[in-house]
């Protein structure tokens, strides 16, 4: 798990945990966020070398050797989601729904994926909050089911419990966070936090 330590990050997440931000501000640093970890999450990806014709001369050059897809979890994943697009406008988006239970905790697919060559890219799932882990848990369960091998995640907030959670589960998985908090609650949330990441991106309770 590699946990980010960058100024800009930093001084976003800030902004990004008060309870003052508009949901028109928490969306655009949300997207702000998910822009400044592209480098990191995508600085293992495989490249291919191959040679490209310049004004002036052809030279050596390096493609990125498979596709990528980013898969946001529904729906506070969409606002990850433009962020990372905004540094990778090629990528394929892949949705997938899952909502928690809250009276259980535990997932529940609503939306899963539409049919992607999952086998033959780079699939990075996008979710802000990795609190119980639960959610997590079964999207990479499905993406796996459906073919897909080069797997990350990343999220800007992470509890301990979570994580555990998904490297018991998913000891293969690339994990990045922007954080990572204290706890989880009674209530399964996490402190300190910032709230519900869907219903303050988008104005809703």
């Amino acid at each position: 798990m590699t946990t980010l330590e960058h100024p800009l990050i930093a001084d976003r997440l800030t902004r990004l945990r008060s309870k003052d931000s508009s949901s028109q501000e928490f969306r655009s640093i949300l997207h702000n966020i998910a822009t400044l970890m592209v480098p990191e999450v995508t600085a293992s990806l495989a490249t291919t070398p191959c040679l490209v014709e310049t004004p002036m001369e052809e030279t050596d050059g390096r493609r990125i050797t498979m596709p990528i897809v980013l898969s946001p979890i529904l729906r506070a994943g969409l606002a990850l989601a433009e962020g990372f697009l905004t540094a990778i406008p090629d990528a394929t988006v892949a949705h997938i729904g899952i909502r928690r239970d809250d009276s259980t905790l535990k997932p529940e697919v609503y939306y899963p994926n539409p049919s992607v060559d999952f086998a033959h890219s780079n699939t990075i799932v996008l979710d802000p909050m990795l609190a119980t882990g639960g959610t997590a848990i079964e999207a990479i369960r499905i993406l796996k089911k459906q073919g897909a091998k080069q797997l990350s995640f990343a999220c800007v907030i992470a509890a301990p419990e979570g994580l555990e959670a998904l490297q018991s589960a998913h000891p293969d998985l690339a994990i990045t966070t922007a954080a990572l908090d204290r706890c989880l609650d009674e209530n399964g949330y996490i402190r300190p936090g910032l709230g519900d990441a869907g219903d303050r991106s988008f104005g809703t309770t």
